[in-house]
């Protein structure tokens, strides 16, 4: 479930462009312009000003209230989830408090409905992707063959998630699943 946070909180900051914890920073700005052939996400100088031009994974402003507009109405079944609502803070556009059990819960349940008119169609099924792997590898039953496939294909959906988030997005606890189903197989 800590694996199942980190990629969470990643995913989540970086669409929401949270300051200071968002993994589409100047830094990885500039790795594009070094490392990759992304000229739409290349920092613009204008003189003595440097631009970051918004990235189509992170979402406008009106869209990131509407995010947390509806978050803050979210009621879940006593048990299910603590309630995120309470968790949300309006003002400052921020989750404070995010346990990992709300974190399973937001990433399985709530990432496909929170992103899903919100982002381009690509990115949102990438992140449905990584949904439905937490999902099935949290599952009460799995069979041999099923794993094997579930190994092949999160090393598909990590390489989709790394051809749309900046190269500083992929660090070792974006790597963690694809081992995941080899531990659960064991």
């Amino acid at each position: 479930m800590h694996i199942e946070k980190n990629v969470f909180e990643n995913i989540f900051n970086t669409v929401i462009d949270v300051k200071g914890k968002t993994k589409d920073n100047i830094k990885a700005r500039l790795d594009i312009a070094f490392f990759c052939n992304r000229k739409n996400m290349e920092l613009v100088c204008d003189g003595s000003r440097v631009a970051k031009p918004r990235a189509s994974f992170v979402l406008e402003k009106n869209a990131q209230l509407l995010v947390y507009k509806w978050l803050k109405s979210l009621r879940f079944l006593d048990g299910n989830a603590s309630n995120i609502s309470r968790l949300v803070n309006m003002e400052e556009c921020k989750l404070y408090g995010m346990k990992s059990n709300d974190c399973h819960v937001f990433m399985q349940t709530l990432i496909p409905l929170a992103y899903r008119d919100l982002l381009p169609k690509e990115i949102w099924d990438a992140l449905m992707e990584i949904s439905h792997f937490f999902i099935d590898i949290c599952s009460n039953k799995l069979n041999v063959d099923y794993i094997e496939r579930l190994e092949t294909n999160i090393i598909e959906t990590l390489c989709k998630l790394e051809m749309i988030f900046p190269q500083s997005f992929s660090d070792s606890m974006e790597h963690l699943p694809i081992h995941l189903s080899f531990e659960v197989k064991v």
